[in-house]
Order: structure tokens, then C-alpha cells, then sequence
């Protein structure tokens, strides 16, 4: 069905580079309101079962459970609570895992990405796979995995090419792609 919706709106699959099973999936740019239910429109066409974080307020009451059944995983802002560890520990526990992860922490501009999706690959030994949402041409898929290597400037120098031609639904909310890291 999820397919369906998408051709009726108009939505391409570009499935040049399919899916890789154990992977942190890097959203971005994430500028909407409607990149959510783009991505579960997306992983339910392609019959993926993702994860998913998001911040803790959306998950409340009858919301919350629906939101967790469909892959999400609160995460507490104003708590340090050791998730990069967390989400490394649920890596090494599951052979095959998509943990997709909003970079920017916002749909608002924001100067910098969080590294934790970067600590989090590098820890599980798992590729990040960029995805896109292209909304001119309304097309949505992936990138080519990338192993990290460490070296954290020419790894995002790699995601930065791949982001490149893209920008979210409100452009002018796309902030830089860097990390605070390579700022220091």
C-alpha cells in the first residue's frame, strides 16, 4: 500500500543503491515536518525494518506506543544517558539493524550535525548509509555505504560530496555539514 500512496503523490524510489541490512542511516537534511512520513512511507514500500530516534516529547500517551511499534526509540535531550553506548550494545545484539538517525537534532537551522550517529557507526563497526528525500524531483533513496574510518574529516568530506546536490523541503533550514569536532 505504502507504495501505492507514493506513486499517487508523485514519489520515485531510486533504488540505485539498495539498503545495506546493518547500517546507521543518516536523515538528512531534515527540514520538515513531513520528512517523518516520508520515511515510513519509504521503509514500508521497501519492506525495511528500521529504527528509528527521535526526541522524547513526541512519544506520549497512545502516540508514544504507536511511535515505538513503528521502530522509534526516544531519545532525552536534556539527559546524558550514554546512548551512543546503548545503541552500540543494540548493534552487537542484532544481526541485521537500519538505526536511522535525524543528524541535525531539528527541522530548524542548525550550525553543525551531532556526531553521535558518527560515534555510533564508528563503535559498532557498521556502515553509514546516506539517504535522501529530494523534494523537487520527488525522488527518495540511498547512498552508497560508507565504512568510517576515524579519520572524521575525510570520512564527512565523503557524506558531504554525497549531500551536495540535495537540500531539504525549506532549503533555507539546511544548515553546514559538519561535525562539532572538525570545528575544534
Amino acid at each position: 500500500m505504502s507504495r501505492k500512496v507514493l506513486e499517487f503523490a508523485g514519489w520515485k524510489l531510486d533504488l540505485t543503491n539498495p539498503p545495506h541490512p546493518k547500517c546507521v542511516l543518516i536523515a538528512a537534511p531534515h527540514t520538515s515536518n513531513w520528512d517523518f512520513p516520508m520515511m515510513i512511507l519509504f521503509s514500508s514500500a521497501l519492506g525495511l525494518k528500521i529504527k528509528w530516534m527521535g526526541k522524547d516529547s513526541i512519544f506520549w500517551g497512545p502516540v508514544g506506543y504507536i511511535l515505538k511499534k513503528l521502530g522509534g526509540i526516544p531519545v532525552f535531550r536534556n539527559k546524558k544517558s550514554n546512548l551512543v553506548h546503548q545503541m552500540i550494545e543494540l548493534f552487537s545484539k542484532n544481526e541485521e539493524l537500519m538505526l536511522v538517525v535525524p543528524v541535525e537534532g531539528t527541522r530548524g537551522f542548525t550550525k553543525n550535525w551531532k556526531s553521535g550517529f558518527y560515534h555510533i557507526a564508528y563503535g559498532a563497526n557498521v556502515p553509514v548509509l546516506p539517504t535522501f528525500l529530494d523534494y523537487g524531483n520527488r525522488r527518495g533513496g540511498f547512498g552508497v555505504p560508507i565504512q568510517l574510518t576515524g579519520n572524521m574529516t575525510v570520512d564527512m568530506d565523503g557524506i558531504r560530496a554525497f549531500y551536495q546536490p540535495y537540500s531539504g523541503k525549506y532549503p533555507k533550514l539546511s544548515g553546514p555539514i559538519q561535525l562539532p569536532e572538525e570545528l575544534r
